[in-house]
């Protein structure tokens, strides 16, 4: 069940997640700075404020984030209030960071969607937001992602994760193309894609043209 308080960690979660304050987190999302400033949580005489739907909308938006990520930090046993300086300090690895163009290109990857060989510029990932082994970050090139992803934006992929209906996925055919997506639906024959970008048409995709699919978990904006 939704609580108040952990509705609010979730918030401050999200925010230094991505290194922010909450005012930051709220300028982010192009709301008023103060939306979620401590003094806003509750009113003059201790009622509850809660923040609305379309702002906690516009900051997944901004970050990059599902509502199931969402979820997820109000579910995690320890809260952000416990977890002290960890929070604003977490635990980052260097992960590889590949040109989405190399997505594309024979020799990148194994059968996994996983990176193989040396060499590849890294980025700084904190650990704890990684499920699995094998992480690493796509850079993205050109407008065709518009207007959720920019040309420089970074793709925090894991191949591992288990994939649901409405994630971000990477998705690589036996003919070598490689595309971001939104999976609509995936049974054992087919999957059913949607486009980010309004201008591109979705996709129906034969399993057996798939070389691999992977989750995006994060973006960096």
């Amino acid at each position: 069940m939704f609580s108040h308080d952990k509705i609010w960690e979730a918030i401050d979660c999200l925010a230094a997640r991505h290194d922010l304050s909450a005012s930051g987190l709220a300028r982010k999302a192009g709301l008023d700075p103060t939306s979620f400033n401590k003094s806003k949580r509750s009113s003059a005489d201790g009622r509850q404020r809660w923040p609305s739907t379309e702002s906690i909308h516009k900051i997944l938006a901004a970050t990059g984030s599902t509502a199931a990520d969402f979820i997820a930090m109000q579910q995690s046993p320890v809260g952000l209030s416990s977890l002290g300086e960890a929070a604003s300090a977490p635990q980052a690895a260097s992960i590889p960071l590949i040109g989405f163009a190399q997505a594309g290109a024979g020799g990148f990857f194994d059968d996994g969607g996983f990176p193989v060989g040396q060499g590849w510029d890294v980025v700084e990932f904190p650990v704890s937001l990684a499920q699995g082994a094998g992480v690493y970050a796509l850079e993205v090139q050109g407008e065709s992602m518009l207007p959720l992803y920019r040309d420089g934006d970074v793709l925090i992929v894991e191949p591992g994760a288990q994939i649901r209906r409405y994630d971000r996925v990477v998705v690589r055919t036996r003919q070598g193309e490689a595309m971001v997506k939104v999976l609509v639906r995936q049974t054992s024959k087919a999957i059913e894609l949607m486009s980010l970008n309004p201008e591109h048409p979705g996709r129906t995709i034969d399993m057996s043209d798939i070389d691999w699919i992977a989750r995006i978990i994060w973006a960096s904006q």
